[in-house]
This record gives structure tokens, C-alpha cells and sequence, in this order.
């Protein structure tokens, strides 16, 4: 788009054209949303080494400029990854079609019939960093739920994200359906990025990426937002536990990626076995360049921690840094999340089925598990195909973000000429 847009909003054609959009692909049967999900993976694999080109330009202008390279990792996307997506647009075709999913027929007393169903919420702004690969997985999403969608990607990725808007165009073009059901806002000007937030009758914006993006958004968005993402995960290990199993989950949600939001910020540790679980987790993640800030009582079992502050227990470090405290108990541990959680992801490792159920039953988070890693909460992972983010809210959706969280309801009603008052 340019700046010759008209209105008091430069992004209301914009806008305007995505409805247009999003009506038409509403109307179309399932085997036409899956053809274009179909077309796009196969138009991913033709262009793969152009697609892989731009990113390499993306990568090697995000370390000119001194990105740091927690960052910078989350802008590879690599031939291997580029098949990755294009293999979850195909899942997403094996996906049940969320439209017209009801809840039952009821009938009132007086004959009325009424049915509930979903339909698409309609055209869905995403303001997103880094990860170019969201533009796929998002735009994916929003086919197959009858949806528009409008991306707003970070600078750093700028050539990758316009070579993944251009096979879009591709893929919805050989279908017939109208490219502007996807629209990729290129131009780097903040003042756009500042205008989705104010667009008046955008249907829901979501933010994906750091702190400062989310609370940006939440803070000063005019139309709906979902809160999504900012990722201070814990891991409890209880006296009951399994140290094997706890060391195994540990370095999992450590080490497996620490830049995403589902890894390990926190590791709460039961007094009991503290002596014996820390020196093995120290021993485990130092090697690989983790960074351990500890409270008092963990520094006496492993002097090579760093003192940890009220901020180290706050941070989500996407990184090689982690948390630590000894607690008395689960209480104990439940109280800490509570303080210094983010409601997205916690974990416990523990053999009694009481402590175990206690925890699953009062931490508030998006996803709890018992005896496994925080790295499951993931879209793809969770059976949805892909996901257009976690939210860490209560309202409309929580949790990965897939198909039936780009839906709201209807309620249809079928009468023989019933009125209310006359």
C-alpha cells in the first residue's frame, strides 16, 4: 500500500477491500478455502530458494545493525522451515471446516427453533516480529475460517515477509479467489502500525512479539484486541518427584529453543530435594551457556549462581538465563506463579497424584502440565494445524489460537410467525 490512501484513516480502503474479500471467500464451499491452503504450499516449494534468498538479506541486515542474536534466530527461515510451513497448510486442509459448526437445535415453547453456529469473526489485523514464517501460518488460519487478514510484520524481516505475501497472492490468484483476502502492510512507517490499532471496524487485532509490542497494543488499541504471548513459564519440581524425569523436562523447556515463549524462565525447586536436584540441573544447563540467578537458599547448593532479584523472577529471558528458588512446598510455589506469572504456560514434576491435581486445579495459566514440558503449548502441536498466537487472556479465546478462535456465533432462528408482544 502507499500513502495515497483516502479517508481520516490511511488504512480504511485497505480495509474495505479486505471486507470485500473476506465476504466473497465466506460464501465459498470448504474444497476452495483447502485449494488455496493447497496451492500455497505448493507455490512455497517452487519458490523456496527465492523466498530463501530474501531472508538470508533479512538475516545478514539484522546482524549489520546489531541485533541481537536471540533475535536474529527468530528470522531464519530455511528451506528446511519453508517445507515446514507448507506441510502445515497442508494439515490445515485435514482439518474439520470450523463454519457452520452448531451446538444443537433447540425449540422454545412457543415454537420458536433456534440454532447456534459459528461463523467467521471477518477481517483480523496481526501486528507481528521476527518470525516471518506467522505471515503463513496466520494467513493459513485465516483462509480456512473464512477470514481477511491484514499483517503487519517487523522491519527486520521485511524481504522475507513480502516474499511470503507474494506467493499468497499467487496461490489465492490461480483459485480465483481475490488477493486482497491477504494484504501485507510493507511500508516501515510506525505511523501505520499505529493506525491498525485505531482502524474502526477492523474485527479483532492481535500483537505477536515482545513485551513492548503486547502491552503497546493493549494499552492504546481503539478496536478489539487479544493479549498474546509474553511467556515467564515455571517449572516445580516436588518432592515427590522424579529427578530424571524433572532434569529431562528441565532442559527441554530450557535449551529446546529459548527464544520462543513456551520455554522455562523459572525453575522452583521443593526444599526437600533441592541438594540433590540443583548441582544436577546446574551441571546440565551450564555446559550449554545457561546463566543461573538463584535466591539465598539455592546459592548454598550451587555457589556459581548469580544473587536473583525481584526483576530476574519477572523477566522472560528468551535466552540462556533462568530463575531460581527453593519453596517449601506447593502452596509455596503456587504463590510465587501467581506473583510473577504471565498466565501462559506452567509446569510440575511430581509423583503424588494430590500435589500434582492441587497444582493443575489453582495455577492460573493458558496451559498446565503434569509430568511434561511447557514446549507443547504450540498451535501445531496441539492438533489446531497452526496458530495465529497464545493468548494469555480469559476473554473469547486462551491458549494457541487456531481455527474455531477465528469464529464468533450465530444464533439462527427458524419461526412460523411467532412475535413477542402482540
Amino acid at each position: 500500500m502507499n500513502n495515497s490512501e483516502v479517508g481520516d484513516n490511511p488504512l480504511q480502503s485497505v480495509l474495505l477491500r479486505a471486507r470485500q474479500a473476506q465476504v466473497e471467500v465466506a460464501r465459498v464451499p470448504l474444497q476452495e478455502r483447502n485449494r488455496v491452503l493447497m496451492e500455497m504450499a505448493a507455490v512455497l516449494r517452487q519458490a523456496s530458494p527465492d523466498i530463501d534468498l530474501a531472508n538470508q538479506e533479512d538475516v545478514q541486515s539484522a546482524k549489520d545493525s546489531g541485533l541481537a542474536e536471540t533475535l536474529v534466530k527468530r528470522l531464519y527461515l530455511t528451506n528446511a522451515k519453508i517445507e515446514g510451513l507448507a506441510r502445515s497448510l497442508e494439515a490445515l486442509v485435514g482439518l474439520a471446516d470450523p463454519i457452520g459448526r452448531g451446538q444443537g437445535r433447540t425449540v422454545l415453547a412457543n415454537g420458536l427453533a433456534l440454532e447456534t453456529i459459528r461463523v467467521p469473526l471477518g477481517v483480523i489485523g496481526l501486528i507481528f516480529e521476527s518470525r516471518p514464517g506467522v505471515a503463513v501460518e496466520a494467513g493459513g488460519l485465516a483462509v480456512k475460517s473464512g477470514n481477511a487478514i491484514i499483517l503487519r510484520g517487523g522491519k527486520e524481516a521485511k524481504r522475507s515477509i513480502q516474499a511470503l505475501a507474494d506467493a499468497w497472492r499467487k496461490a489465492l490468484e490461480r483459485v480465483g479467489l481475490p488477493r486482497d483476502l491477504i494484504q501485507c502492510l510493507d511500508d516501515p512507517d510506525r505511523r501505520l502500525a499505529e493506525a491498525l490499532m485505531h482502524l474502526h471496524g477492523l474485527d479483532l487485532l492481535i500483537p505477536r512479539g515482545g513485551r513492548g509490542l503486547i502491552e503497546t497494543v493493549v494499552h492504546h488499541a481503539t478496536v478489539p484486541v487479544i493479549e498474546t504471548g509474553i511467556g515467564n513459564c515455571h517449572l516445580y519440581v516436588d518432592g515427590s518427584a522424579d529427578l530424571d524425569m524433572a532434569l529431562h523436562i528441565l532442559a527441554d523447556g530450557k535449551l529446546g529453543n529459548p527464544s520462543v515463549c513456551n520455554a522455562l524462565e523459572t525453575l522452583l525447586v521443593h526444599r526437600q530435594v533441592a541438594p540433590a536436584f540443583l548441582p544436577l540441573a546446574h551441571q546440565r544447563l551450564a555446559k550449554e551457556g545457561v546463566v543461573f540467578h538463584g535466591d539465598l537458599e539455592s546459592r548454598q547448593w550451587v555457589s556459581a549462581m548469580l544473587p536473583a532479584t525481584d526483576e530476574d523472577y519477572a523477566e522472560e529471558y528468551l535466552g540462556l538465563e533462568i530463575a531460581v528458588k527453593v519453596v517449601a512446598d506447593v502452596n509455596e510455589a503456587l504463590k510465587h506463579i501467581a506473583q510473577y506469572g504471565s498466565n501462559h504456560s506452567e509446569a510440575i514434576v511430581a509423583d503424588s497424584y494430590a500435589v500434582g491435581q492441587t497444582f493443575l486445579d489453582e495455577v492460573d495459566a493458558a496451559a498446565v502440565y503434569w509430568n511434561a514440558s511447557t514446549r507443547f503449548t504450540d498451535g501445531f502441536e496441539f492438533g489446531l494445524g497452526a496458530e495465529v498466537g497464545i493468548s494469555t487472556q480469559k476473554l473469547h479465546a486462551r491458549g494457541p489460537m487456531g481455527l474455531e478462535a477465528l469464529t464468533t456465533w450465530k444464533t439462527i432462528a427458524y419461526g412460523s410467525g411467532q412475535t413477542r408482544d402482540l
